[in-house]
């Protein structure tokens, strides 16, 4: 593998695109704890699914249900089995979905760098629709996935028992809730193999220092996160909720008892600018502490969501990170297969 870049500074372009969208996305944020995405989406172009291939990897779309729908990417690959990616797009729970031109050029190098077929899952937005309906929208892909019935639904060369599950930022936080489930679910035909948690986003009551950080003002902000969990708690206001539940603050004072689940091996993704930097090292230690195995990758320059600015070489590198995690769980996989 290359060795691991340090872009500082990041390029103006960059800088500029980050200011820009975080711009439109502030506009957004109303008061009353509703979005006005009028403003966000003049920067989220969608791009149609491809049957002719793009950079050697052609899409489709399948229906779930309304509104759930996700979008798949297979590779021009000669290989008979390829892995099976199933991808959570990031955006706070309250933006974009699998058609995004950051996330639609994500998982095409998904598909294309390591090779696997990717499925993009889109799920239900808040404010609009609020917890646990994001968790139901991404574990429902999974079992949907499973059903006999809609094997045809993916290329004969998906490899279920070779299942790897990704996200990034509130993508990462709904991945991981799906292993959660998964751990104790009996599927037909999938097989979790492995969580690519990029950049998960957790929060708590507590601020934590990289929060509060002026060095990590660039990406993600503040004001942001805390609009983006008071419109995800549930409406039923007899309901105890703070930031310190399970599902926000997964590591935090009232974590589930992850020691007596079958979770994944993990692969956790950390910017060293990004304001969720130290909830998601604290995430890498509890898993570490359940006894579960996990393996963190640092950008010390980099900021939230940096892996959909290909630019980037960071961007770049990750991908080979990444397929290296996979290689490494496919292979104790077979090992494993062929000792039973």
């Amino acid at each position: 593998m290359d060795p691991k870049p340090e872009t500082n500074p990041l390029p103006q372009s960059v800088r500029d695109n980050l200011y820009i969208a975080n711009t439109l996305i502030d506009v957004g944020l109303r008061a009353d704890c509703t979005i006005d995405r009028r403003f966000r989406d003049l920067t989220d172009p969608k791009i149609p699914a491809n049957s002719t291939p793009v950079d050697g990897v052609k899409s489709y779309d399948v229906t779930i249900n309304d509104p759930c729908w996700f979008r798949v990417y297979v590779p021009d690959a000669t290989t008979k089995n390829l892995p099976l990616v199933v991808y959570y797009h990031g955006g706070g729970f309250a933006y974009y979905g699998p058609d995004s031109a950051p996330f639609d050029g994500l998982c095409r190098r998904f598909a294309s760098r390591f090779p696997a077929i990717v499925v993009s899952a889109s799920y239900r937005l808040i404010p609009e629709y609020r917890y646990p309906a994001q968790y139901e929208d991404g574990f429902n892909v999974l079992k949907f996935l499973d059903d006999s019935q809609n094997r045809n639904k993916l290329p004969k060369n998906a490899d279920l028992k070779n299942c790897f599950v990704f996200g990034d930022s509130a993508g990462a936080n709904l991945a991981h809730q799906v292993c959660v489930r998964a751990a104790g679910y009996k599927f037909q035909h999938i097989k979790v193999m492995g969580l690519v948690a990029l950049q998960p986003y957790f929060g708590g009551e507590q601020r934590v220092a990289s929060e509060i950080s002026s060095e990590n003002r660039l990406g993600l902000h503040l004001n942001q996160t805390d609009f983006y969990w008071n419109v995800f708690q549930p409406h039923n206001g007899d309901e105890k909720w703070d930031r310190d539940n399970e599902v926000i603050n997964v590591s935090g004072p009232n974590a589930i008892d992850l020691t007596v689940l079958d979770f994944p091996t993990t692969l956790v993704v950390i910017g060293g600018r990004d304001i969720l930097e130290d909830r998601q090292r604290n995430y890498f230690v509890w898993l570490k502490n359940s006894g579960k195995e996990a393996y963190m990758e640092e950008y010390k320059y980099m900021f939230h969501a940096f892996y959909t600015f290909p630019e980037l070489p960071e961007a770049i590198h990750v991908l080979s990170v990444i397929k290296e995690f996979i290689n490494k769980q496919m292979k104790m996989n077979t090992t494993r297969q062929s000792r039973l």
